[in-house]
């Protein structure tokens, strides 16, 4: 036999006894060499200095410690993630004193959307036509607007459609599609303001 045996074993894998060892053993091996210290009484009496149990358990030990110690990763610290561009930074926050009174909001010349059940309408301030989107499409076309149209800072006006068929799916579809947008606006740092 070697003078050093190096065994690497899950903490589950070490017994105490014999009899333990061949409960959990499903099949005993065919070849199996058994080591014992210098002196049995010794061992059986744990009389005298270091015996070999006493050792055996301190090298098993350092040995379970050396591989917890060596397989463990140092915690890591999660990187601070740095924020997203949204596009719309240069728009500054909104100055609630440029807006319009709330009894006329016709004169409102921020972007203003209208929650529908088949999406989010973008009202065209020039003309009043409104131009459907999904809600998915909303912080691209926030940022195509361009800095001009946003004369009260980073705001938007929202208005809900009353359907023409109040069925409980429409009303889950408007309550869906005005959960997403104000998701979306908080996501891009944009207030809003309900019109009355």
């Amino acid at each position: 036999l070697p003078d050093w045996h190096l065994l690497i074993l899950r903490a589950s894998q070490v017994v105490e006894t014999l009899p333990e060892y061949f409960n959990c053993c499903q099949q005993p091996p065919a070849l199996a060499t058994w080591i014992s210290g210098p002196s049995a009484t010794a061992d059986i009496e744990m009389a005298g200095g270091d015996n070999v149990v006493s050792v055996v358990k301190r090298f098993v030990a350092f040995i379970l410690l050396a591989a917890l110690v060596g397989c463990s990763k140092p915690p890591q610290t999660p990187a601070a993630e740095a924020p997203q561009s949204t596009g719309l930074e240069s728009i500054p926050m909104p100055d609630p004193a440029k807006y319009p009174p709330l009894s006329d909001m016709r004169g409102w010349k921020n972007p203003y959307l209208v929650v529908r059940e088949d999406g989010i309408g973008i009202v065209d301030l020039s003309n009043r036509e409104i131009r459907m989107l999904q809600p998915e499409e909303i912080p691209a076309e926030l940022v195509s607007l361009g800095y001009s149209a946003w004369p009260y800072g980073r705001v938007v006006l929202i208005a809900q459609a009353v359907p023409k068929d109040a069925t409980e799916q429409t009303k889950k579809e408007l309550r869906k599609n005005r959960a997403l947008l104000l998701g979306t606006l908080k996501e891009l740092d944009v207030q809003f303001r309900e019109a009355p």
